[in-house]
């Protein structure tokens, strides 16, 4: 996929949280706008930043040069005034998309977080190259409370290739959180949204992540599942013959089966609260 990628210089860097992050987060960070990943489930597809687009989404890409900067800048207003910063990155793009690895936008994010450091930070990944920053990450856990959370939608690659193309590989995925856990990292597996599955899932799962959380087309994507709907999900799953995959309990069916792998209080659905302390 060609895409057209462009620097920007942006105003804000830090977005104060509502809806459905507001389960103990303050604010969320995009260190770009736009994402390579281009999953066909994404709600973002649906909202204002793609919406007033000329250009496909996953077809263009804006690269935030000065995002270190506004968030040193932001976090030490935000400071001055004695407030809390329990940051999401990222809502709306995804952090270690294919540019990152030459722009590095968000590891000088991470940079700056070192000297000016959030009270808690998740991250929000679907790409091995977070752990490319594992040096910084192992500094960051000692100044905030830190969670390296990967979407991890399937365990089956048929499945992937046809929500989730252009993303990599499941196994590639497992690795990388199963690295950083290994390395004393809090990791989260996110089940974002539920996707067929194997019944192996969760067992893959067990040495790389200490939390699971769950999301699915319908509670996540911001809308009550208007977005989903919009997106074609429903007519996606039935054209594969995933439909029953798509029903409005899945996620509880889904918490109870993890739920004989890994301690309840450890597999959580989305919407309820953060893992980390708020």
């Amino acid at each position: 996929m060609n895409i057209q990628t462009t620097d920007i210089l942006s105003k804000k860097i830090l977005t104060e949280v509502k809806g459905y992050l507001d389960v103990g987060f303050t604010h969320s960070l995009n260190p770009y706008s736009g994402c390579a990943f281009s999953c066909k489930y994404c709600y973002v597809r649906q909202m204002p930043i793609q919406q007033f687009r000329d250009m496909p989404w996953g077809e263009w890409l804006e690269i935030k040069t000065n995002a270190a900067v506004i968030y040193d800048k932001e976090m030490t207003r935000l400071r001055s005034k004695g407030k809390p910063v329990h940051i999401f990155m990222s809502s709306a793009t995804d952090p270690y998309q294919p540019a990152e690895r030459k722009a590095r936008i968000t590891r000088g994010i991470l940079e700056a977080m070192l000297e000016n450091p959030p009270d808690m930070l998740q991250i929000q990944t679907r790409s091995p190259l977070v752990t490319r920053d594992l040096d910084l990450l192992l500094q960051l856990r000692e100044r905030c409370e830190l969670l390296v959370s990967m979407t991890i939608e399937t365990d089956r690659e048929d499945v992937k290739r046809v929500f989730a193309p252009y993303a990599p590989g499941i196994r590639l995925r497992i690795n990388a959180l199963t690295e950083l856990h290994e390395q004393g990292i809090t990791t989260q597996a996110a089940i974002s949204p539920v996707l067929p599955f194997t019944p192996a899932f969760p067992e893959l799962l067990q040495s790389a992540a200490d939390h699971i959380w769950i999301d699915t087309l319908t509670i996540g994507d911001g809308a009550g599942g208007r977005r989903s709907r919009q997106l074609e999900m429903p007519e996606l799953f039935r054209e594969h013959e995933f439909q029953d995959w798509y029903a409005g309990d899945i996620h509880e069916r889904v918490r109870r089966y993890f739920g004989k792998y890994f301690p309840a209080d450890r597999v959580r659905v989305s919407k309820e609260e953060a893992f980390l302390k708020s």
